[in-house]
């Protein structure tokens, strides 16, 4: 009960998270993946996390490309490959994609 409380006065305070967020948790509560259930919109100030040979890898969505360890990079793919050092498809590697002929 203390935490419902506190839910409460916290979005008195602060406000409720908007609809679509609010939608998206739904859907993926209810058992649906993150991909399908937030389909391609990534925003900037999204936060990637990956990991990778035991590192974690963490990307910010910024206007105009992706950052990581202090660069920014054009593309997804372009991170993913500077992590694994081969050709990867990057929203496939961050999990924002479906493997190829399965659906998400």
């Amino acid at each position: 009960m203390l935490r419902a409380i506190a839910h409460e006065e916290q979005c008195r305070q602060h406000g409720r998270l908007p609809e679509n967020l609010r939608r998206d948790l739904r859907r993926i509560a209810e058992g649906q993946s993150v991909s399908k259930a937030v389909g391609k919109r990534v925003r900037a100030g999204a936060h990637l996390v990956r990991e990778w040979n035991g590192r974690t890898y963490q990307v910010e969505v910024v206007e105009g490309g992706y950052r990581l360890d202090g660069r920014t990079w054009p593309s997804l793919s372009a991170v993913a490959k500077h992590i694994t050092g081969t050709a990867w498809s990057g929203p496939r590697f961050f999990g924002l994609k479906g493997r190829g002929g399965a659906k998400p």
